[in-house]
């Protein structure tokens, strides 16, 4: 199985820095640009794509739908690659005092009933599993967010936690990865 990822188009939380995680806004005009750049690339440079995967959120299914379009693929969503819920953090700027050593604490929720990394890395794990078993002959792409990426990447490369606390993706940004780069099933990746 192939698998592409993309971070959904600009917000306007995006625009300012703030944390958007569950709290569900849509694209700025710049965001739905860059939706709409993304899949005249992709219908050039990556026809390949049998299925579109999206969050169910309304930043990542506005990104889809441009891309879908230009496949002639109908997107599909899964609520697994909703973002991860940042608990109090949500509306609030990314240097707020103590989120980045939050983000450092596997084992911890956000507060206020937030998630914590290990519950965002078993749902989206999961659904990798599920699609490497499904589809293996397939190639996929996953329209999310910013925090889903970054687990996304650590299903098929090891981080260190400072690797991961500071993995960023742009939005719009195209990642890929084959099944045979993934070393985990027989090891699980380890984020610590």
């Amino acid at each position: 199985m192939k698998i592409y990822f993309t971070r959904h188009g600009e917000t306007e939380w995006n625009s300012r820095d703030v944390i958007c995680g569950t709290t569900d806004i849509g694209l700025t005009a710049r965001g739905i640009g860059q939706a709409e750049a993304l899949a005249a690339d992709i219908a050039v440079n990556h026809r390949d794509i049998d299925m579109i995967i999206c969050s169910p959120m309304k930043r990542a299914m506005a990104t889809a739908a441009p891309i879908g379009a230009a496949l002639e693929i109908e997107p599909v969503t899964d609520s697994r690659l909703r973002e991860w819920n940042y608990g109090s953090y949500e509306g609030r700027p990314r240097d707020a005092e103590g989120y980045a050593d939050a983000k450092l604490e596997f084992g911890c929720r956000m507060p206020d009933r937030g998630e914590s990394v290990f519950d965002v890395v078993s749902r989206v794990y999961g659904l990798i599993d599920e699609l490497r078993e499904k589809y293996a002959d397939k190639t996929i792409l996953l329209v999310c967010h910013g925090g889903v990426c970054r687990v996304i990447e650590t299903y098929y490369r090891n981080m260190t936690r400072k690797e991961f606390s500071c993995f960023f993706m742009g939005n719009c940004e195209l990642r890929s990865f084959e099944t045979e780069t993934c070393p985990h099933r027989t090891e699980r990746n380890e984020i610590i």
